[in-house]
């Protein structure tokens, strides 16, 4: 969908692949869907996932679709509401650790004791399979390539699915934006060091970005694709989010504001493509709360 809103603010066509339309609330359904019933034709009686919110409701979804039980292992900085959304799609929920690495440590024990298959929120070539398939429907609609595709990268699942969707439609000198939160930005360390790393916390509002290391072929990516790191604050990310919904009437996670605030910063001789993760684990009330967060606006990306 073309931003009429956006394109005359930032004097460039923005276009907006709107993922929050899909109906787990976020692009996750596409790889893990894909992911969910690929293990159930191989015989799974049962899926598992670690999951900071949106992956889990993806496999949620996927599962009560494909009529078998899920386990949701989550860390303590997924908030009660999307426990309460996970169990109402009728997955069962844990709670372990600070973050979802160690959540995902607990949900491979689990997955062993229940003899379920143990599903990958990001780190999986099923799942980039699956998220590929959003960059086929935009060249698809698009009249021309993009001058840049614009992504928010927690683990770096979506980043290798776009960028596998993107190369497999030609776009392979189409430089991307990957925009991450400061507290969150695992990809930010791992490009600067040339190799993933470990933050050793996430201390950022954004959660579902919140993957201390993200994924050995993201950052491999940066070595075959021009690929371009964009940091934004916690403020920034609430006031895009804020922004869109005045805009759009579309309410998203901070997660996914991240890609929108790096906007203003960005220049290309094309049409911008921004990927809308959305994210179903953000409510009004918090927006508001997020609203005197610190943080001065200022461009991303020189």
């Amino acid at each position: 969908m073309r931003s009429d809103s956006l394109s005359d603010r930032l004097g460039a066509e923005v276009w907006l692949k709107l993922e929050n339309l899909q109906p787990s609330g976020s692009f996750k359904l596409r790889g893990l869907g894909l992911a969910s019933e690929r293990a159930v034709a191989n015989g799974a009686r049962r899926l598992v996932i670690a999951s900071g919110g949106n992956a889990g409701l993806a496999v949620a979804w996927a599962a009560r679709a494909l009529r078998v039980p899920v386990t949701v292992v989550v860390p303590l900085t997924t908030g009660g509401q999307r426990r309460d959304l996970l169990r109402s799609l009728g997955a069962e929920v844990e709670v372990e650790g600070a973050a979802w690495d160690e959540a995902h440590v607990r949900a491979a024990v689990v997955a062993q004791e229940q003899h379920g298959a143990l599903l990958h929120p990001f780190d999986d070539p099923v799942v980039w399979e699956g998220h590929a398939a959003l960059v086929a429907e935009c060249a698809a609609d698009m009249a021309e390539p993009p001058g840049s595709v614009v992504v928010a990268v927690g683990g770096g699942g979506l980043l290798c699915g776009v960028l596998q969707g993107m190369h497999a439609a030609g776009w392979t000198e189409v430089p991307v934006v990957a925009a991450e939160t400061e507290g969150a930005a695992s990809y930010a360390a791992a490009l600067a060091a040339g190799e993933p790393v470990t933050l050793p916390a996430i201390t950022s509002i954004a959660t579902t970005l919140g993957a201390k290391r993200v994924c050995d072929r993201a950052v491999r990516w940066a070595k075959e694709h021009p690929i371009r790191s964009a940091l934004c604050t916690d403020a920034e990310a609430v006031a895009a989010c804020r922004r869109f919904a005045d805009d759009h009437r579309f309410l998203v996670e901070p997660a996914c504001g991240a890609a929108l605030a790096v906007l203003p910063g960005i220049r290309t001789p094309g049409p911008i493509l921004v990927v809308v993760c959305g994210g179903a684990g953000v409510t009004l009330a918090e927006l508001e709360a997020w609203t005197h967060l610190p943080g001065t606006p200022r461009a991303a990306v020189p």
